[in-house]
């Protein structure tokens, strides 16, 4: 198998990841599942397939020993891949996500409704959260492609790589990757302060060094995007909080309770029927009773409280969750293997252990 049968049958089956590994077989990823391709390549069929996604200067660097993340056209332009390769037991491997060119909206990723009030934001602080592959990406990408279409604004984007390539519409969108364009998201972050801004992307928030940026741009009146590994709104704080040196944490709850607007946490889960997946999300919005749960440190009351907030758009994961089980979605087996809290979603249901 070639390259680019490799990457056609990835594509024409809804993969959203491929794995080549000089010494083992191919693999994809389809709805959350990893498959095995047979049969498997020779060592040098694999090597030539990794070698044939990289420039000459890339596989320099690959030989050297170190690893690369990049983003790049393929099959003629036919769609746009992220690439990361890496060493193991001596030999090449990558890592190859399928991303979308066209980029979904809102209601084609089945986002809740309180997204979009979110882009409407003047300024504060946003943040997408979830797992790695959980589609955090996407919906930023649907949250920037929305504000372009609807509102005349200069957008910054921080990225490490490029993933979605947009268009300038009404806004004015410049891309800026990390390794290419500027050395770091801290780096980026203080510059885009002198470059007019009015909105920030940044596309992961790594660091403290970079969490501190972020909030700074926030407070000087910017709206900013960004990204946590995190699967909750309460645990999506402790990790900014905790990231702080202690001397520094009291300070960054109260910017964090004036500035923090809004908070994501989403699952991708496979559905009912196998052909495909859909998002389960727990969505914060900031109010009086959330930023004194913050300035107070009790993240731990966040839950009940968002529970008790439907009103102003705010649901937990296992509320989604359990709406998702009630229309036919996904099956109860997957419902309990993406829950964070296992005990509460058995209460929802009226289940017993």
């Amino acid at each position: 198998m070639t390259l680019d049968q490799l990457l056609e049958y990835a594509f024409a089956n809804e993969c959203s990841d491929i794995h080549i590994t000089v010494g083992t077989h191919l693999a994809v990823r389809r709805f959350g599942t990893l498959q095995i391709i047979n049969p498997e390549p020779s060592m040098d069929e694999a090597k030539s397939m990794i070698y044939e996604l990289m420039t000459p200067e890339q596989q320099k660097i690959a030989e050297s020993g170190k690893d690369l993340d990049f983003a790049r056209y393929c099959m003629g332009g036919k769609f746009r891949i992220r690439v990361n390769v890496y060493h193991q037991r001596n030999n090449l491997a990558t890592s190859i996500r399928i991303l979308n060119e066209a980029i979904p909206d809102f209601e084609s990723l089945k986002l809740p409704d309180v997204i979009q009030s979110f882009c409407k934001l003047p300024r504060g602080l946003v943040l997408i959260t979830g797992p790695t592959g959980s589609g955090k990406t996407t919906t930023l990408a649907s949250m920037i492609d929305y504000i372009n279409k609807t509102t005349p604004c200069h957008i910054m984007t921080v990225e490490d790589p490029i993933e979605y390539i947009y268009n300038h519409k009404l806004a004015m969108i410049h891309q800026r990757e990390l390794g290419k364009d500027v050395s770091s998201y801290a780096t980026a972050l203080r510059s885009s302060l002198r470059e007019d801004p009015d909105i920030i992307l940044v596309g992961e928030m790594r660091d403290y060094e970079t969490i501190s940026a972020a909030i700074t741009a926030a407070e000087t009146g910017h709206l900013v995007f960004s990204t946590l590994h995190t699967t909750s709104a309460a645990q999506t704080v402790d990790r900014i909080i905790d990231g702080c040196p202690m001397e520094g944490r009291d300070q960054l709850r109260i910017q964090l309770a004036t500035i923090l607007y809004g908070v994501v946490s989403q699952q991708l889960m496979p559905l009912q029927d196998g052909n495909g997946r859909i998002v389960a999300t727990e969505t914060m919005v900031m109010n009086p009773a959330i930023g004194n749960l913050i300035r107070e440190n009790k993240t731990n009351q966040i839950p009940s409280t968002i529970q008790s907030n439907a009103a102003l758009g705010m649901h937990t994961l296992n509320s989604d969750l359990k709406r998702l089980l009630s229309t036919g979605m996904i099956d109860r087996k997957t419902a309990f293997t993406f829950t964070n809290d296992r005990d509460g979603l058995m209460r929802m249901l009226n289940v017993s252990v």
